[in-house]
């Protein structure tokens, strides 16, 4: 349980989730709290372009 996640943080990811095309190290941007230890991330290009939004668990992440 990671409660010092908060909208907008950005943050990385701890493992590789091939399913939804995302890899260990990705960084993405809080947009959403979906409940206590859920949140929806964005991942964008380095055009600031969204390419995906997943919800992922607070133990799939870490603050950047």
């Amino acid at each position: 349980m990671n409660n010092s996640l908060k909208l907008l943080d950005v943050v990385v990811l701890t493992e590789d989730l091939p399913e939804y095309n995302l890899y260990r190290g990705q960084a993405g941007t809080i947009v959403e709290i979906l409940t206590q230890d859920v949140y929806e991330v964005e991942f964008s290009d380095d055009d600031g372009q969204a390419y995906t939004m997943q919800a992922l668990n607070a133990d799939q992440l870490k603050e950047f």
